[in-house]
């Protein structure tokens, strides 16, 4: 069983979603990776908040916890664990569980004082640049609770949306199957179209068109991203590793090419 995702249907959506609330809005998948986002660039505050890596790990831990939450509770509005708002929104199809909506990065505060003063405590530890953190901040539009709860019922509504006209579906038994996991098992290895190709007895033109409706980008970018993400785990998880045995592993034999890919 897979799930598939419109790529182009869910942007269009995820944009008319923004130009009504103006809050960043994004998609996961089951597994709670990120599949396309609305703006695509997070705000300024988090790009530096997650500008070290401490911060980009406690981003994709808050993410995570958030999402298992939703699971139980259903739709969850919450703080980050920097002091800024959030809610997420569990997708299942036929009480199966196939992705995430998620809202954020919200500033949700009665002042900008008070605002500050929560968010700057909570990424005191944080070795970013507090005073660019508070100037890019101050630009923030600040928002209500009832904005948020209002934003957060219009998530809901556009869960059932998107199911009901088939953006998120889901499969089995079927080519996009069989390219998925075999992409997913042997992507750090010497991958390419072609040899994917000849391993599944199809023809690049099928190829390429499954792979924009599984992943909304060509095959190859796909690829590089999965060996990108293994790239950035392997940096903060394993700092035994040198960064050319991180290239081997992440599939990258050339290191020096490895270097100008990441």
């Amino acid at each position: 069983m897979i799930s598939i995702f419109n790529i182009e249907k869910l942007q269009n959506l995820l944009k008319d979603f923004y130009n009504i609330t103006h809050i960043r809005i994004t998609v996961f998948d089951e597994a709670r990776n990120e599949l396309v986002s609305y703006p695509q660039e997070v705000a300024p505050w988090c790009r530096i908040i997650r500008s070290c890596p401490e911060g980009r790990r406690a981003c994709e831990l808050c993410d995570q916890n958030a999402c298992a939450a939703a699971e139980k509770h259903g739709t969850t509005i919450y703080r980050c664990h920097a002091g800024l708002t959030e809610a997420v929104r569990p997708l299942y199809i036929r009480d199966i569980l196939v992705g995430y909506l998620l809202i954020g990065h919200a500033f949700a505060y009665p002042s900008f004082k008070e605002g500050w003063a929560v968010i700057e405590h909570s990424c005191s530890l944080l070795p970013i640049d507090k005073k660019a953190l508070r100037e890019s901040l101050s630009q923030a539009m600040p928002l209500s609770d009832d904005y948020i709860r209002s934003a957060s019922h219009i998530l809901h509504a556009m869960a059932s949306y998107l199911l009901l006209e088939r953006m998120a579906d889901l499969q089995e038994d079927l080519l996009a199957v069989r390219v998925d996991s075999y992409i997913s098992t042997h992507y750090t290895e010497d991958l390419s179209a072609e040899s994917i190709c000849r391993e599944l007895s199809i023809g690049k033109t099928q190829l390429y068109a499954l792979s924009k409706q599984l992943y909304g980008c060509g095959i190859a970018e796909h690829i590089r991203k999965l060996r990108i993400d293994k790239a950035k785990e392997l940096l903060l998880e394993r700092g035994d590793l040198s960064l050319a045995q991180i290239s081997d592993l992440c599939g990258y034999h050339d290191y020096n090419y490895f270097i100008t890919v990441f």
